[in-house]
């Protein structure tokens, strides 16, 4: 995926990342030769150094960006090699996606221009910045005994089971929101909330904060629009899964090795 020989390059247009020529994710150096710099609209980098590559947004009616079809994202994040190369990506699609929908002020409507310093967009008519949004994101996995709580959504395939998940609402705590989720989505209550890890979910900027739960109270009754079916499972009879890049599959794991934290 990554060439360890030259400044990897990704390729956007219309708020998404690009094929690149070969079929595969990184620009070939014929490819960039060929690109003229009105085709190009920004670039971003990808990292703190130069060697971390850079993301190339070319204008969506170009024929460069009209050629090239879109990059399925979960299949390119599920093929990264380490956890650098997830963030790398990651990090290319959220910014592809912030440069297309923050193109104007929020405030007063004026087109926005590139910041001097900072990864931002600025306003020179009311002096406001727009920096990447990033919305942060609870998910959790609740274990009762042996027994760890999944729940299937509407959007999900059918007989995949997941770990409940909610964005946090302004001014609450990641802890407060595992608890107000699980108890708006499937009716019970949790304690002794512990944290995991983290995961930046590029869909389309989310920051997912991991954590364990223990189950507390109640019976499960899921909410029937977020969660359609929720059940309690055991090590050796998990159903269907979420793939095994996402923080919910790596927190059914640690469960599954009854590493709990």
């Amino acid at each position: 995926m990554r060439q360890d020989d030259c400044q990897p390059v990704l390729l956007a247009a219309g708020g998404r990342l690009l094929q690149s020529a070969s079929g595969g994710l990184v620009a070939m150096p014929a490819e960039l030769e060929a690109l003229h710099s009105e085709v190009i609209e920004a670039q971003y980098p990808l990292g703190p150094d130069a060697a971390d590559g850079r993301l190339l947004v070319l204008h969506a009616d170009t024929e460069p960006a009209l050629r090239q079809p879109a990059m399925a994202l979960r299949d390119a994040l599920a093929q990264a090699r380490n956890e650098s190369e997830y963030g790398w990506l990651s990090r290319a699609a959220q910014l592809a996606t912030w440069h297309e929908q923050h193109r104007f002020c929020g405030r007063c409507g004026a087109a926005l221009i590139h910041h001097a310093q900072d990864l931002a967009k600025t306003c020179e008519p009311c002096g406001l910045s727009q920096y990447p949004r990033i919305s942060p994101c609870i998910i959790v996995l609740v274990v009762r005994g042996d027994q760890c709580l999944l729940a299937r959504a509407p959007h999900y395939a059918a007989g995949r089971f997941s770990t409940l998940a909610g964005f946090i609402e302004a001014g609450e705590t990641a802890e407060a929101a595992v608890a107000r989720e699980i108890q708006e989505e499937v009716s019970i209550e949790v304690q002794n909330v512990r944290y995991f890890k983290s995961q930046s979910w590029p869909f389309p900027h989310a920051l997912m904060l991991g954590f364990f739960a223990d189950y507390k109270a109640g019976e499960l009754m899921p909410d029937g629009v977020e969660i359609l079916e929720a059940h309690w499972f055991s090590r050796d009879n998990l159903p269907d899964l979420p793939p095994s890049f996402s923080i919910s599959r790596q927190l059914i794991e640690s469960y599954r090795r009854g590493e709990l934290g």
